[in-house]
């Protein structure tokens, strides 16, 4: 987590820095220089959470520059290869983008076909009431 937090720290100045070189060659077009001040403190937020974060979880092998490929070695997260659940909210989001040519109520359909992609792929490992 230290490369990540440091990447993340050492954008925001920089991203804080184009902000005001673009406020003021723009005179502070409201738009484009808001934009680019949110990012900077988004980058920030990113940088101040994983520094807390690094405090409460173990070192990863990424972190030492001395440890053997074998220290990385096992599971890394949960991923389902074999999961439908994200080409159904693929769907919805192309029904969505759909809208913008032809229409808001494109939204309408997009909506639940989103909501039930999204149910489906939150309880896809659901051992619980909702196991299906």
């Amino acid at each position: 987590m230290k490369v990540e937090t440091r990447l993340f720290l050492w954008m925001a100045p920089f991203f804080g820095l184009c902000a005001a070189v673009y406020g003021f060659w723009s005179g502070w077009e409201p738009v484009g220089s808001a934009a680019l001040i949110m990012v900077a403190l988004l980058m920030a937020m990113i940088g101040a959470y994983f520094t807390l974060l690094i405090k409460r979880i173990d070192s990863r092998p990424e972190d030492d520059p001395l440890a053997e490929i074998e220290q990385g070695a096992g599971d890394q997260g949960v991923y389902s290869p074999w999961s439908w659940w994200p080409l159904v909210i693929a769907l919805a989001a192309a029904i969505a983008f759909l809208g913008l040519a032809m229409g808001w109520w494109m939204l309408l359909i997009a909506i639940p076909v989103a909501v039930v992609g999204l149910c489906g792929w939150v309880f896809e490992f659901s051992t619980g009431q909702h196991a299906h």
